[in-house]
């Protein structure tokens, strides 16, 4: 078994693989005798059809028995209160300077112990799709949340019998010593201070909500948070920490494999936040020109050894602003959240995908929509693509040297998405850094660093950055990042020396030629790459050096400085 439930007597205790105070507080809940096991996702549908609130649409979900769904389930659409995207700032890791997990601790307890009086709800997952990775996850959730619940269980890999036998087979993660990830999440919690529990080890402004992950013994608690994308993406944060331990880069992005007319295979990774156009870029059909396999558009892993990789979830969580209602698309909804609903010219109750209501309805899809789907891919990857909006980055430019390569990557330059939630003030068009795109990590930055440039110096993997923004005020259409990107992968890109750069190369893309001679142009090329430069020398002293990546991290960005004088 991938990770690890049962235990023998004398493997239980303190100080032993698995336990801690934290998992012991969490784990604990999940028997009492308060709690309801879900088994089965028709379960899951039927609790979440009658959750109060929930809009049962007309639209019927495609196939619905291939997923264990009765043949007449409908899309159900469930929606939030003013807050619609995640939350950053409510994340505590344990281990991280600065966070105080003994106090974090006692409110994680006194949560768990105002959960007595409620009906919780008990569901299991796999997170991993293929028997080199496969762990098992956990959400105890309370009732009235139904909705959150059954969309886990969509998002992730339910316990069909297919799979149930696969894990039965699957390679244990990390000698058989990783355990069973338990979250435990109340989206209705609304704390206080009381006898021996303090609420100033938040980090929330307002005191009322908390993602508290232990990673080295796989559990978390998730407080007053009622978006889904916050059970979504703590339950992969547990999952790329296992990952990370056990020799395999984590990737919030999209990976595709190509085969090509001479029977060749190209393994794209690309990499950027929701809203970047990594999905775009992962689901491309390039108009019939290649046979096309999708491994997923947000979350995989890579093994470093093999160069093999692994998808974590067998569905699509997207946004819906870009799926009008009527769109064919549609058509492999299973659920939606955050969207409104009418009546059609037959009075049934339709969605209205597009973002009327607020500036992130999302909705998650069957595997189905992407015919070309694939769980695992064996060939290794060739290509490492960082999407970042910086103005001033052409369309496309390669890295040389794995140093540089690994740092761009940590330094990746882009811009907010609608789907997080911001704090008071912030500027949602200031372009920000975002390590590698992905702010779920939980371990040391140089983890990431190390393993990524393992890839490009060890297995020879190529390494690129993709604008998709705007160039120098000039718009980066997806036309042109496909088109960038077809030539790579056909092997007819004529990269050259860029500039003074001895590391980085460029492809004349017709319209973003940059101006060497312009030198309010190089100023500002300059003025971004010290930025990065900037950003490396704080991650040494953040957070007490938490985040200090290697000396020639910061020596690659610095050479680049300098080479532009």
């Amino acid at each position: 078994m991938s990770t690890k439930a049962y235990y023998p007597i004398n493997e239980i205790g303190a100080g032993k693989a698995g336990f801690s105070k934290t998992r012991s507080i969490i784990e604990a809940a999940f028997y009492g005798n308060n709690v309801v096991k879900v088994n089965t996702l028709k379960e899951a549908y039927n609790l979440a059809k009658n959750s109060p609130g929930t809009i049962v649409t007309d639209m019927p979900v495609y196939r619905g028995e291939e997923f264990g769904l009765d043949s007449d389930a409908r899309v159900l659409l469930f929606n939030d209160g003013a807050v619609t995207g995640r939350y950053a700032g409510a994340r505590r890791i344990k281990g991280e300077p600065g966070v105080d997990a003994a106090k974090l601790d006692k409110v994680t307890m006194d949560a768990v112990y105002e959960s007595r009086w409620k009906t919780m709800y008990h569901a299991t997952v796999y997170v991993g799709l293929d028997t080199e990775f496969m762990v098992k996850a956990h959400l105890l959730i309370p009732e009235g949340e139904e909705n959150i619940m059954y969309n886990w269980m969509l998002n992730f890999q339910y316990m069909a019998d297919e799979y149930v036998k696969m894990y039965k087979n699957s390679k244990p993660v990390g000698d058989g010593k990783e355990a069973d990830i338990y979250i435990f999440s109340d989206p209705q919690w609304n704390g206080s201070d009381r006898p021996n529990v303090s609420l100033d080890c938040l980090s929330d402004p307002q005191k009322k909500t908390l993602c508290y992950f232990n990673t080295e013994t796989n559990c978390a608690c998730i407080l007053g948070m009622r978006y889904f994308g916050e059970h979504k993406k703590g339950t992969l944060t547990m999952a790329w920490a296992i990952a990370n331990r056990n020799g395999y880069a984590s990737c919030h992005g999209g990976q595709k494999e190509y085969t090509l007319a001479d029977g060749s295979k190209y393994v794209a990774s690309v990499y950027g936040l929701s809203g970047s156009g990594k999905s775009t870029l992962t689901h491309a059909k390039h108009g019939g020109k290649y046979e096309i396999k999708v491994l997923h558009d947000d979350a995989f892993v890579i093994n470093t050894d093999t160069c093999a990789s692994v998808a974590l979830e067998p569905t699509y969580f997207d946004k819906t602003a870009d799926y009008p209602t009527g769109c064919e698309d549609n058509k492999y909804l299973l659920t939606a959240q955050n969207c409104s609903a009418t009546l059609d010219e037959d009075g049934k109750i339709q969605l209205v995908t597009e973002d009327i209501r607020n500036g992130n309805g999302r909705a998650i899809k069957s595997k189905l929509w992407s015919p070309n789907r694939v769980d695992r891919v064996d060939s290794p990857v060739n290509a490492i693509f960082w999407i970042m909006k910086d103005p001033t980055i052409p369309p496309v430019v390669k890295l040389k040297g794995a140093s540089l390569a690994s740092v761009m990557g940590a330094t990746l330059a882009t811009k907010r998405s609608s789907a997080e939630r911001l704090a008071p003030g912030a500027d949602p068009n200031k372009l920000v850094v975002v390590p590698y795109a992905n702010p779920f990590r939980t371990y040391p930055l140089s983890n990431d660093y190390d393993k990524f440039k393992k890839l490009v110096e060890e297995k020879n993997v190529d390494c690129y950055i993709v604008n998709t923004g705007d160039f120098m005020g000039k718009k980066v259409k997806p036309s042109d990042t496909l088109g960038i990107l077809e030539a790579i992968v056909e092997k007819r890109a004529a990269f050259h020396k860029w500039g003074p750069f001895s590391d980085i190369e460029i492809l004349d893309w017709e319209g973003f030629i940059p101006n060497m001679e312009d030198h309010d142009y190089v100023s500002q090329l300059k003025a971004r790459m010290n930025d990065r430069l900037n950003e490396i020398k704080e991650f040494a002293v953040a957070k007490e050096g938490y985040d200090k990546l290697p000396d020639d991290a910061m020596a690659a960005i610095q050479k680049v400085v300098d080479e532009l004088g």
